[in-house]
């Protein structure tokens, strides 16, 4: 028995040599890092993601009718999402517009990043997609940025200004989306940047006198002082004047040019996004389109597109997603909304030098074991000094 136990045990480490290796073997097993949390442990659960599924079907339903035509693993996440900037704004609403809002948000955003999060659906929902598909925190901060303007009391003064606040309040939500797609590169996050600001200029030209009698004005300052309308005077009672419908009218202008550039960055995306994407846009500017049709008064009510409308519209995103060709994008990123741009790109390149270490890491593991069974090999072959 003996012997045959020894025969079955390899050359190289026989004899007095297999002390050796087990040592070494147990030093190298004891050198491994630990494994980092699985990926297959979610944060979240069923549940938690289907509560942000319902939030995005009551708090809006042109976003919930775009999200039906992505893949369901990416559909869930920008539930998350919406979740999360859904639960952002309605916290500094319900808190009256308080600077304490914003320090909890952010409070909460840092035990999200921790892998911590809140008791509740939408941040544990939120916390889960931040680590599996590696959100930069640049972005989400970006957002609460803009809310902390809204409760300083943003003054849009000229388009810059517009954009650079769009670019906080959708633009990182556009760039978020990006990231869950995996569409990293400058040119692709630039062009969801574009689509998140021409959205939300969207939502400003449909909401002037719901904004307005809020006492909130996004239309820039210096459109409406160039017609001969004082911003204060008009906010003190809002009413629809041809100078507000004229900033209207300009102001889609602005977002139907955004919305061109996006358009052609979607169909370069995987065709399992597109459709989904294409509805977005598809739906969103049609909000526009329905204001123009109203001689752009957004001001005594408010506009709306009918469900056949987004019926029709979501049969079309899916023929612009079979047929539409690619094409170059090679305009640069809004300035406003660069920063976004940068941060995802260097997060991508962060994650593929981590990756070069980790393999570099690996290879001199392997290697430092080829040289240990060399050696070992060599050792097994000198005499036996025992005798």
């Amino acid at each position: 028995m003996s012997e045959t136990s020894t025969s079955s045990v390899p050359e190289p480490i026989r004899g007095r040599a297999f002390p050796a290796f087990s040592r070494q073997l147990a030093s190298l097993i004891r050198s491994c890092p630990m494994q980092p949390p699985s990926s297959d442990q979610p944060l979240a659960s069923a549940a938690d993601r289907l509560a942000c599924k319902q939030l995005i079907r009551t708090g809006s339903r042109t976003f919930s009718a775009a999200s039906l035509l992505l893949p369901s693993r990416i559909r869930d996440a920008a539930y998350a999402l919406y979740g999360f900037c859904r639960l952002s704004d309605d916290l500094v609403d319900i808190q009256g517009g308080s600077m304490d809002a914003i320090a909890r948000l952010r409070r909460r955003l840092d035990l999200a990043y921790a892998g911590r999060p809140a008791e509740s659906a939408v941040d544990r929902a939120f916390a889960d997609v931040v680590a599996r598909f590696g959100v930069p925190r640049a972005l989400p901060d970006a957002l609460i940025d803009g809310l902390e303007w809204d409760v300083a009391g943003v003054r849009c003064e000229v388009l810059s200004d517009l954009y650079a606040y769009a670019a906080r309040v959708a633009g990182s939500v556009g760039a978020m989306m990006s990231v869950l797609m995996g569409a990293r590169s400058a040119e692709m996050v630039s062009r969801a940047c574009d689509l998140g600001v021409a959205m939300q200029l969207t939502n400003v030209a449909r909401d002037v006198g719901e904004d307005a009698r809020a006492g909130r004005l996004y239309l820039p300052r210096s459109w409406l002082q160039a017609g001969g309308l004082d911003p204060d005077d008009w906010l003190a009672r809002p009413r629809f004047d041809p100078v507000v419908g004229a900033a209207v009218e300009r102001l889609l202008q602005e977002a139907d040019k955004l919305y061109a550039r996006a358009g052609d960055a979607i169909a370069s995306l995987p065709m399992g996004y597109r459709a989904g994407i294409f509805a977005a846009r598809h739906l969103y500017r049609e909000i526009g389109v329905a204001v123009s049709r109203r001689g752009f008064d957004s001001v005594s009510d408010r506009a709306h597109v009918s469900d056949a409308r987004k019926l029709a519209l979501a049969g079309r995103a899916l023929f612009d997603a079979a047929v539409k060709p690619s094409s170059r994008m090679v305009a640069p990123p809004l300035a406003e909304a660069a920063y976004l741009v940068d941060a995802v790109v260097a997060s991508a390149q962060r994650k593929t030098c981590a990756g070069k270490s980790d393999l570099g890491k690996v290879s001199e593991r392997l290697m430092w074991v080829a040289e240990l069974f060399a050696s070992l090999d060599a050792r097994a072959r000198l005499p036996d000094d025992r005798s």
